[in-house]
């Protein structure tokens, strides 16, 4: 299938973090045109089986694909760990994911020592960041903790406090035990509380920790892949962007501007 540099970059997740990836992606892609979709319907994917993860995603990015997209963002770790080989096979387009590039800035923020990641459940069990890290540097050790509570405190707006800064501390604290010397943000939520998890990783080390944002590392590639690919857009004038949920867009609406930095408006209700 051939694609004009002009057709829209889709973007996919569970719900609001990968509005994280929009952001950034907006940042270095200024000119590109998004279309986004939030599963808000059935968020969120990281308590999910693999198969049940696979079919919501191929249901998403099928909405995307119809819409003309030249490529696919998977804006959701979870997705990215057990179902990219999947969507590739199926989607004839190029299609992206978030954990190659997280590994990557991990590995060259730690200088070859351990890598901790924090991620949903499903993320962790995948043994994805492993992999991927060992693809990169085959001494580098990978620490993987589920952080669930993080998720949680993301959709409902909490974000600042002792709530939030306690649980980081209990997520850090295994991490942190076993020596790593850079920390993963593996899941797109998690760059909201980014501060809150750079502070109680000092606190706990008696030293700063590296902690890499996944969604920053992402868009950083993605930018590259459209340019060596002919695939960027030409244009100069800012991109539009348009937001698509599955469920209560009136609180999506509300919510997703902390996300993006940036209002979010005239945003569509579909139904998978």
């Amino acid at each position: 299938m051939t694609f004009t540099a002009d057709a829209p970059l889709g973007v996919f997740d569970s719900g609001l973090g990968g509005l994280t990836v929009v952001r950034t992606l907006r940042a270095c892609c200024p000119g590109e045109d998004i279309v986004y979709l939030g599963d808000t319907a059935r968020v969120p994917y990281g308590t999910r089986s693999s198969e049940t993860i696979a079919r919501y995603a191929i249901g998403c990015a099928r909405v995307l694909t119809a819409r003309g997209v030249k490529a696919i963002v998977v804006a959701c770790n979870t997705v990215s760990a057990v179902a990219l080989d999947m969507l590739r096979i199926e989607l004839d387009l190029p299609v992206l994911g978030v954990i190659l590039p997280g590994a990557r800035a991990a590995v060259a923020a730690s200088g070859g020592a351990p890598v901790g990641v924090l991620g949903t459940a499903s993320t962790i069990g995948s043994g994805a960041y492993p992999r991927a890290v060992a693809s990169l540097s085959t001494r580098t050790e990978v620490v993987g903790q589920p952080a669930p509570l993080l998720v949680s405190l993301v959709e409902e707006g909490w974000l600042d406090g002792e709530v939030p800064r306690l649980a980081a501390r209990r997520y850090l604290e295994p991490l942190i035990a076993a020596q790593v010397r850079a920390v993963v943000l593996g899941c797109t939520h998690f760059p909201l509380l980014q501060g809150a998890i750079e502070a109680e990783a000092a606190a706990l080390a008696g030293h700063p920790i590296p902690v890499v944002d996944s969604a920053s590392a992402t868009a950083e590639e993605v930018a590259t892949f459209l340019t060596e690919r002919g695939l960027a857009t030409a244009r100069t004038e800012r991109g539009r962007l348009h937001l698509m949920v599955t469920d209560r867009p009136r609180s999506f609406s509300d919510v997703a501007a902390r996300f993006l930095g940036e209002p979010a408006e005239d945003v569509e209700l579909i139904d998978l």
